[in-house]
């Protein structure tokens, strides 16, 4: 049975937890908030943002679970914000991937100037022979 020593250890550790956690889930509010509203400036200030939350609160849990555990709630809740991030990562991934397509039909690519790319593949036009006698 908890002692009203131990009561007060267990709710002053919640109550630790609790504040960096609200900061990380009020930071991914508003970094998707910002993503709504293409807000590219405010997206760059929210993430800056959501990333120092989400240090420090990693910081405090990983303190928290060295000496004695992370209660369920909040362990919970720490794994659902990381979930959003995710989440809000493949959103944008998918939103750049969508932007570069529509950029490479709108703006084609200039003839290449050398034989190879800048990744090491050959950039010969279609028809062209790989012979240097051709």
């Amino acid at each position: 049975m908890m002692t009203s020593q131990d009561e007060r250890a267990a709710l002053q550790k919640i109550a630790d937890l609790e504040r960096p956690l609200v900061h990380v889930e009020e930071r991914l509010s508003a970094l998707g908030l910002a993503l709504h509203h293409q807000d590219a400036q405010e997206v760059d200030r929210a993430a800056a943002a959501l990333h120092g939350a989400l240090a420090t609160a990693i910081d405090q849990f990983t303190r928290a679970a060295r000496q004695g555990g992370v209660p369920p709630v909040l362990r919970r809740r720490l794994a659902l914000a990381g979930g959003q991030v995710a989440a809000q990562r493949e959103a944008l991934a998918r939103a750049t991937a969508s932007l570069d397509r529509a950029i490479d039909v709108l703006l084609p690519r200039a003839e290449p100037s050398g034989v190879y790319g800048t990744i090491g593949g050959s950039e010969r036009r279609p028809g062209q022979s790989g012979s240097l006698l051709a």
